[in-house]
């Protein structure tokens, strides 16, 4: 029930560390996690979503355990975060590198990157995985609102860091 699931958990993990064995070591212990309190899971429920959720519970953790802070709510962080969020670039020539620069333009890979974690989070769980507003709200652990006030600002963030390459491309027109 939980193998089909893999290839999301590692995707989402690659999004979320930005280097390809932290983001195996996440897996790994998220399976393991999930063997060990599968006992705990609902047949019937969403398991993607009860993965996504020991998956965000184990790289938060991480991070955590490695003294780094994780704002959860702190809106003026957020804000402070706009600029770095439409200037920070990720370089690098390495083979998770140029895979996602091929399914994702490298554009939108440094835009999607370079957004704050909680944005970066709904972002990828909803318009990535698929995942539903109650489903992201499940494994974010936050209300659906909350959700929905992500995705607005992260895809806010996205837009504005993105139109310089829209307009490079001929996707918008040059204001007079």
């Amino acid at each position: 029930m939980a193998l089909v699931h893999l290839d999301a958990l590692y995707r989402t993990a690659l999004w979320l560390t930005k280097n390809r064995a932290e983001a195996e070591d996440v897996v790994q212990d998220t399976c393991l996690r999930a063997f060990r309190s599968f006992h705990r899971f609902n047949p019937g429920t969403n398991c993607r979503a009860w993965l996504l959720t020991i998956l965000r519970n184990v790289f938060l953790n991480r991070v955590r355990k490695e003294g780094r802070e994780v704002p959860e709510g702190d809106a003026t962080f957020w804000e402070s975060s706009v600029e770095s969020a439409t200037a920070l670039g990720l370089a690098g020539d390495n083979p998770e590198e140029e895979f996602l620069q091929t399914v994702v333009h490298g554009d939108v890979d440094r835009a999607l990157r370079a957004l704050p974690l909680a944005f970066r989070e709904a972002v990828i769980l909803a318009d990535l995985e698929g995942l539903s507003y109650k489903e992201v709200a499940e494994v974010l652990g936050c209300p659906t609102g909350t959700v929905m006030s992500r995705l607005s600002r992260g895809r806010g963030l996205l837009r504005q860091s993105l139109r310089g390459f829209a307009r490079e491309h001929g996707y918008l027109k040059e204001k007079e």
